[in-house]
């Protein structure tokens, strides 16, 4: 039995009335006496309850009848600790034994009733691939140690190459993994997807780039391919039908502006590539149209036309 079940016993017969003592933990846990009185201990100067005990019914009681388990009825929390299991499961990190521990610490932070909530959550994220455990734990590594990379990559046409790299931010969009990193060779900033990594390995060097603060790299513009932000631009995105009305109740990016017209909704967005933003476009079909930059609006409609070519075709 955890700790916290203790607690939550010892809690429960004082808010009873029942005077319960350590002979009452022992009893009930099978628990050594020094276990029991550490309990009490935890109850008492932990959790800063205000215990005191009653001589003539060799028991303990609360001083305030108000007081409360700081744990106590908290399924937001239990809530939020699961939602960071699912998510771990869901984004590639099944087999981290980190995520199996951070199971038990949940178990172990709440009350037996509230243990099942975790279950009743589901979170699902498409498209999103295996993580190796190794190449998770030296990226880690690399970041809280500010330790230079030496990794193997795989690129989506199989081509596998070496770089070194100074480890920036750990990102995760739409669930899956990225290494924000300094590539020497490239002298740049790269984003490495970690389900692509074959190999993480430290080197004896310490990184020489940082990421300051206030630099906007990851949050200056809309989607996962990000460039410097000094070649930012916008476009504009026209969406009409039931598009627009579910694009008004969301958040593509912080930066973005909204204009609702007789045409329909106006999405202004920041972008250093345009590479994601053609693909929501063509997600919504027709009910979306690119109104700027004109090469984006070109590049939509040589794809759209490209497109119909799949389906250009009489039926025998």
């Amino acid at each position: 039995m955890s700790l916290l079940e203790r607690i939550y016993y010892l809690h429960a017969r004082i808010q009873d009335g029942r005077y319960p003592n350590s002979g009452d933990l022992i009893g009930e846990f099978e628990v050594s006496a020094a276990t029991a009185h550490r309990d009490i201990a935890y109850l008492r100067d932990r959790l800063l309850a205000p215990l005191a005990f009653d001589q003539k019914k060799n028991g303990y009681y609360y001083t305030d009848s108000g007081f409360r388990l700081p744990f106590a009825d908290t399924p937001r929390l239990v809530t939020l600790l699961g939602v960071l299991q699912k998510m771990g499961e869901e984004t590639g990190l099944t087999n981290l034994p980190e995520l199996r521990q951070l199971q038990k610490k949940i178990a172990a932070l709440v009350s037996p009733k509230q243990q099942g909530l975790a279950e009743l959550i589901h979170c699902e994220w498409i498209e999103t691939e295996e993580v190796a455990p190794s190449v998770f734990s030296e990226v880690l590594n690399g970041l809280l140690n500010r330790t230079r990379l030496r990794i193997t990559y795989r690129s989506p046409g199989e081509r596998e190459y070496v770089r070194e790299i100074d480890p920036l931010r750990l990102v995760n969009y739409q669930g899956r993994w990225y290494i924000l990193s300094w590539c020497l060779l490239r002298d740049s900033r790269r984003l490495f997807h970690l389900a692509r990594i074959i190999r993480a390995e430290r080197t004896e060097k310490r990184t020489e780039h940082v990421l300051a603060p206030d630099d906007d790299c990851l949050a200056g513009s809309f989607g996962i391919f990000k460039g410097e932000t000094a070649g930012r631009y916008w476009a504009e995105v026209l969406l009409t039908g039931t598009a627009a009305k579910i694009v008004r109740r969301q958040r593509w990016h912080p930066l973005q502006r909204l204009e609702v017209t007789e045409e329909g909704l106006h999405l202004h967005l920041p972008l250093t590539d345009d590479r994601e933003l053609l693909m929501k476009v063509l997600q919504f079909g027709s009910q979306a149209r690119v109104l700027a930059p004109e090469s984006l609006r070109l590049k939509a409609r040589t794809e759209i036309e490209n497109m119909s070519k799949n389906y250009n075709y009489s039926e025998k």
